[in-house]
């Protein structure tokens, strides 16, 4: 089987200059529907089909599955060394203070039974309680977010060896100035959702401006989740495009990121639809399919884990 060759992108304020593979395997569970044993093999098979970005998180209770994976796959010779996989994970916000961050990181990297991260993420500019809350989390469970704290603890990290590069995730322009105001590493990557029917130009413009990757999340909507949309997979506009290029319309959502210069987390566990997430990177859009893209309505799908979410952004975009 001929192995799909992955563009990757540089992580300017990673250690030793780290690259990124443009797309990675997400394995986040809606409600854990997804045993372990499922998450393992549909990892090997995507390494066999040429990936080699995996991104997990603690709140997704998949970190364990792909360590098994990561040391089936070795035992196999499907890959010759832990290096050639770069792996993403994050912080979760019963954990998102400055005294858990390094604990937390070590937890992280023993269920996935390796020595560092390539990318670890702040999961979203919120802190809760610690505990085992029920999610969405109701007001009275957020409490501060000691934003400078966290992230010179996650420095720490990073000079620590225990993660490569550092960045975040669920900011908005603002959150992101705060941070940069401070910064000494300044984030590598924000990843948040992104897709047609939410393109999120003015944060795009403002990271690519700061030299920020972005990392789109439910780039085709998270049909079929919880939380999900079919504005993107059922857009007659994308539909008429995707028959035009003799595409799907998976295929010409994901290459319109990729075009935009965003890299992407595509949580899919079919082996077929793994395979074509892939097959983006030998033909383009035209300029008249973007601008139909651009037409597309916009909603955006994935409101937090916080009851009352919208009213922490206070309109930020």
């Amino acid at each position: 089987m001929s192995l799909t060759k992955i563009p990757q992108v540089l992580l300017k304020s990673s250690s030793n200059q780290c690259s990124m593979p443009v797309i990675a395997l997400g394995t986040a569970a809606d409600t854990n529907k997804n045993s372990a044993e499922t998450t393992k093999v549909a990892v090997i098979e995507a390494i066999k089909l040429g990936y080699t970005h995996f991104d997990t998180a603690s709140f997704y209770g998949s970190e364990e599955a792909l360590g098994e994976a990561i040391a089936e796959a070795l035992q196999l010779g499907l890959i010759n060394s832990r290096e050639e996989l770069f792996i993403t994970s994050k912080l979760w916000l019963t954990d998102n203070f400055p005294h858990l961050v390094l604990s937390t990181l070590q937890k992280s990297l023993q269920r996935l039974k390796l020595q560092y991260l390539d990318l670890y993420l702040i999961h979203w500019p919120i802190s809760v309680k610690p505990g085992d809350w029920e999610t969405p989390y109701s007001e009275e469970l957020i409490t501060t977010f000691d934003l400078k704290g966290v992230w010179t603890a996650m420095e720490e990290c990073q000079k620590l060896g225990l993660a490569k590069s550092i960045g975040v995730s669920n900011f908005t322009c603002k959150k992101l100035e705060d941070l940069l105001s401070f910064a000494t590493i300044p984030p590598s990557v924000n990843q948040v959702e992104m897709n047609p029917a939410w393109h999120q130009k003015k944060l795009r413009e403002f990271c690519e401006a700061k030299g920020i990757i972005i990392t789109a999340f439910s780039p085709l909507g998270a049909k079929g989740a919880s939380w999900g949309t079919n504005e993107v997979m059922d857009s007659e506009i994308l539909k008429e495009i995707a028959q035009a290029h003799g595409r799907t319309v998976a295929q010409v959502s994901l290459r319109r990121l990729y075009e935009q210069g965003v890299t992407i987390a595509a949580k899919s566990y079919n082996k077929e639809r793994m395979k074509q997430n892939l097959e983006i990177f030998d033909w383009s859009l035209t300029k008249d399919d973007h601008e139909k893209i651009n037409q597309i309505k916009q909603i955006r799908t994935n409101n937090g884990p916080v009851v009352f979410f919208d009213n922490l952004w206070d309109g930020e975009t």
